[in-house]
């Protein structure tokens, strides 16, 4: 497994540790500049994922970190980008679906991806490079690659016969949404299956839903883990706006509206 790859697992899992110590506890909930929600174990999470990453060659993108101009990243041909704590709505809410999103891009494009459940002990990992994607539930929270390595299984999108199977945000359901599934219903009867975080991705990567339509923002580090264990699998992140694969490390870290499908 490549190395970059098994220092994300490494920080993913740790982060995901920091992140339960919270989970477990009363916290408090503070709002950024555009209200979203902020908790202590964001902060804590982004701390252990920075203490790892950092002593790589590749500079970060983080969620939590304060933004490098545009006019410096450009420069960079690969970077990491980093959510370390996705979902922080269904963090607060208590339903265990958010997870730690570490991703390695080159050339503006995702390469290797790591998305870890803390709640479940889930991990998804890829790089699309060597189609390897896999997930792997651990025993303990901690990181141990024999363990990883020797009950780690191969995900792969696998179609419904009866059902299309619509992933809907567990948050963000939105009217756009709701239309575009509305669309579908020529095709086959319509199962929605609504999910929290980057686990959207991993759903359609896995074999467990269709089509992921996103009709609401998202940014870059939403989504940069997600499309690199879906590219793997040979699915494609298509940014609406453009009709091609969505890029990264743009200028504008605001994501288009994309779509995910197994659909031929």
């Amino acid at each position: 497994m490549h190395t970059h790859l098994q220092i994300a697992i490494q920080a993913a899992i740790e982060a995901g540790q920091a992140i339960m110590e919270i989970y477990k506890k009363d916290f408090e909930v503070a709002l950024k500049a555009d209200d979203s929600p902020l908790t202590e174990a964001d902060q804590k999470a982004n701390h252990v994922i920075m203490k790892y990453l950092e002593k790589t060659e590749f500079p970060i993108i983080s969620e939590e970190n304060k933004q490098t101009d545009y006019e410096v990243r450009k420069q960079w041909d690969s970077c990491w980008i980093v959510d370390p704590l996705d979902g922080t709505k269904e963090f607060i809410k208590k339903n265990g679906e958010f997870t730690v999103n570490i991703a390695l891009i080159h050339d503006q494009k995702t390469t290797l991806g790591v998305i870890y459940v803390p709640a479940t002990k889930l991990l998804y990992y890829a790089d699309a490079s060597t189609k390897l994607a896999q997930k792997v539930q651990l025993e303990k929270a901690v990181f141990d690659m024999n363990f990883i390595q020797k009950n780690a299984k191969a995900i792969q999108p696998k179609e419904n016969e009866k059902n299309l199977r619509v992933v809907g945000s567990r948050s963000h359901m939105n009217e756009d949404t709701k239309n575009f599934i509305e669309s579908l219903k020529t095709k086959k009867e319509i199962e929605v299956v609504s999910k929290g975080s980057s686990l959207k991705f991993c759903l359609v990567a896995d074999g467990y839903a269709d089509i992921y339509p996103r009709f609401a923002p998202t940014m870059e580090w939403d989504t940069a883990a997600g499309q690199a264990i879906c590219k793997a699998v040979g699915l494609q992140v298509i940014d609406q706006k453009t009709g091609a694969e969505m890029l990264y490390n743009r200028e504008n870290l605001l994501n288009n509206y994309f779509m995910v499908s197994n659909q031929k």
